[in-house]
C-alpha cells in the first residue's frame, strides 16, 4: 500500500546508507562486549554441547540463551576462515585486525534481519497522510527512525553487540501481528525468548494479546469479549508452537541433566542492584537519594561516619551497592514492583482493546516498567521502549511528543558508554543529527496539532546540552575528578533517570484515560 513500487528506492537507499556507515564504524573502540563473543565463537566452536554452560577459562561465561550460542557456532564456522587464533578458549582478550573485521562485518551483515524487519513494519503503516513529498510521508519518517536509530548504532556498531538482529526478530513479530498473522508472530517471539532472555520483559503483553485477538475470535458490539468465541484448536496450536520451540532450544540440555546449569548462567542474582553505570531508572533516584540522606546525615551527625561502608561514598557506582539509610532492595522486591508496574498495562489491553495499537502501548509500557524496577538492568535496555514505540510516534501528536522526551534522554544516557576522545565527536554528532530529524520530521507531521513538546519538558532537555558540557569539559579539568571519579555518571544517570519516569508516568495517564474503541473489527 503505502510502500508501492516507485517508494521502494528510497528505503533501499535508507537502508544502504546506514549500512555504509556501519563500516566506517569499523576501526572506531568497542567494549568488553567485544571479547564475550569472540570468547563465546571459541567456546562453541571447540566444546562439546555439554561444557557450553560449564567453560569459565574467561570471565565472561556464556549467559545468553541455548539458540543465541548455536548462533555463536554458526559464525564460529565462519570466522576459522578469517583468523583461527580467535577460536581459541585459551586466547583471552585476543584480537587481530581479522578479528575485529570479522565481528564487525557480522554484525553488519545479521543486520539485514533488522532492515527487512522495519521494510514490514513500514507496510503495516497505513498512509491516511497523504503527502505529496517524500521527506513527509509517515512510512519514510518511520524508516529513518529506525534504521538510524542513535542508539542501534553506538551500542552495536561502536560498543560492539548483536541487538539489531535480534531486534530485527521483535519487529517482524509486531509486524506478522499486526498482519494478523498471528501464528507467525508468536513464533517469531517464542524464537527470540530462547536467543536472548531480556525480551521476557515484553512477553506479558505478547500473551494477553495473543489471548485476546487470536484464541477469542469475536467481540461484542460494544467491543467487549465474546466468552463463547474462546478456540481450543487456537490455544493448542499456540502452546505447540512455545513447547517446539523450547523443546529444541533447552531439551539437549533436558536429556543432559544440565537443565539448572544452563538457568542459573541465565539469571545471575548474585549481581547487584545496578549495574555499574547506574541505569538511569527508579533505582537510580533511589541510590541518589540514599547519597543525598548519607551526606546530609553526616552533615547533622544523625549517621556515625565510622559505621558508613567506605565505598558508598568514595568508590560511587560499584555492583554492590550498600544502601545507608533508605532500606536495601532484594531480588524479589524489584520483581514484585515490575509485576505492579506492568499490570495496568496489561488489564487495559484486556478490558479497552484498541487493535494493534494497544498491542504496541503495552509491549512499550511492559518494556518501560521492567526498566524502571527491574533487577541489575543495563542502560542499553531503554531501546527495547524506545524502538517499538517509534511506530507509534507517527500516528499520533500524543504518542510523538512522549517519544521525542524518551527517545532524546534515552539515548543520551547511553553516551557513558562511549568514553573515549575519538569518540567524542562521532556520538555528539551522530545524536545532533538523529534528534534535529526526529523533532523536524514529527514536527513537520503533526504541524496542524498543537506543539508536540510544552516548555517545561523542552527547558528539560534543552539543559541535557549544559550537562554534556560539564560532563566532558569542565569537570576533568577541575580537582574533584580524582576524589570523585563517578560524579559525571551519577549526574547523567540521575537527570535521564527523571526524564524517563517522566515519560513513562506520561504514556501510562495517555492509555489509562483513553476511551475504548468500539469498532475493533474495523481495526
Amino acid at each position: 500500500r503505502a510502500m508501492a513500487a516507485g517508494g521502494r528506492g528510497w528505503f533501499r537507499a535508507l537502508a544502504l546508507g546506514v549500512s555504509f556507515l556501519k563500516c566506517l564504524l569499523i576501526p572506531a573502540y568497542y567494549s568488553t562486549d567485544f571479547e564475550v563473543h569472540r570468547n563465546w565463537l571459541a567456546i562453541t566452536h571447540n566444546l562439546p554441547l555439554s561444557q557450553w554452560y560449564y567453560e569459565a577459562t574467561s570471565e565472561w561465561t556464556l549467559d545468553y540463551p541455548p539458540f543465541f550460542a548455536w548462533f555463536e557456532y554458526a559464525l564460529s564456522h565462519i570466522a576459522k576462515y578469517f583468523d583461527p587464533q580467535m577460536l581459541v578458549v585459551e586466547n583471552l582478550n585476543y584480537t587481530s585486525r581479522a578479528t575485529i573485521f570479522f565481528q564487525r562485518l557480522s554484525v553488519i551483515f545479521t543486520d539485514t534481519l533488522f532492515i527487512y524487519a522495519v521494510h514490514e513494519c513500514c507496510r503495516c503503516i497505513n498512509g491516511k497522510r497523504a503527502a505529496k513529498d517524500i521527506l513527509e510521508k509517515p512510512t519514510f519518517i518511520l524508516a529513518v527512525l529506525l534504521l538510524w536509530n542513535f542508539g542501534l548504532l553506538i551500542v552495536d556498531h561502536i560498543h560492539f553487540q548483536y541487538n539489531g538482529f535480534l531486534f530485527g526478530l521483535m519487529l517482524l513479530s509486531v509486524a506478522r501481528l499486526c498482519q494478523k498473522r498471528y501464528l507467525e508472530g508468536a513464533l517469531l517471539f517464542a524464537v527470540l525468548l530462547h536467543f536472548k532472555h531480556i525480551y521476557v520483559y515484553v512477553a506479558p503483553a505478547y500473551g494477553i494479546y495473543l489471548l485476546r485477538s487470536y484464541c477469542f475470535t469475536a467481540n461484542n458490539a460494544d467491543g467487549s469479549l465474546k466468552w463463547r468465541s474462546f478456540s481450543f484448536l487456537h490455544v493448542t496450536l499456540l502452546g505447540l508452537i512455545v513447547c517446539l520451540v523450547s523443546a529444541l532450544s533447552l531439551g539437549p540440555f533436558l536429556v543432559l541433566g544440565q537443565l539448572p546449569q544452563v538457568i542459573s548462567r541465565l539469571f545471575p542474582f548474585k549481581r547487584g542492584l545496578c549495574h555499574a553505570y547506574w541505569a538511569p531508572n527508579f533505582w537510580a533516584l533511589y541510590n541518589a537519594m540514599d547519597k543525598a540522606l548519607t551526606i546530609l546525615g553526616l552533615k547533622c551527625n544523625f549517621l556515625d561516619g565510622k559505621k558508613i561502608p567506605k565505598a558508598s561514598m568514595t568508590g560511587g557506582l560499584v555492583q554492590e551497592f550498600q544502601h545507608t539509610v533508605l532500606p536495601s532492595v532484594t531480588p524479589l522486591a524489584t520483581l514484585i514492583c515490575t509485576f505492579i508496574a506492568i499490570l495496568p498495562s496489561v488489564f487495559c489491553l484486556w478490558f479497552k482493546p484498541q487493535g494493534p495499537r494497544g498491542f504496541l502501548q503495552c509491549l512499550v509500557l511492559c518494556a518501560l516498567s521492567s526498566f524502571m524496577f527491574g533487577w541489575h538492568v543495563h542502560e542499553k535496555a531503554i531501546l527495547l521502549a524506545i524502538l517499538p514505540l517509534s511506530l507509534l510516534s507517527i500516528q499520533r501528536a500524543k504518542d510523538a511528543g512522549i517519544y521525542l522526551i524518551l527517545a532524546t534522554t534515552g539515548h543520551f544516557s547511553l553516551f557513558p558508554l562511549l568514553f573515549t576522545t575519538p569518540e567524542l565527536p562521532i556520538k555528539i554528532l551522530l545524536m545532533l543529527l538523529f534528534t534535529v530529524y526526529s523533532f523536524s520530521s514529527l514536527k513537520s507531521l503533526f504541524r496542524r496539532e498543537k506543539p508536540l513538546l510544552n516548555w517545561l519538558e523542552t527547558i528539560y532537555l534543552i539543559q541535557l546540552v549544559p550537562l554534556e558540557i560539564f560532563c566532558e569539559i569542565v569537570f576533568p579539568l577541575t580537582p574533584w575528578k580524582q576524589h570523585f571519579p563517578f560524579v559525571p555518571l551519577l549526574l547523567t544517570s540521575v537527570y535521564c533517570a527523571l526524564g524517563i519516569t517522566y515519560a513513562w508516568l506520561k504514556l501510562y495517564v495517555s492509555v489509562l484515560t483513553e476511551r475504548s474503541s468500539v469498532r475493533q473489527k474495523a481495526e
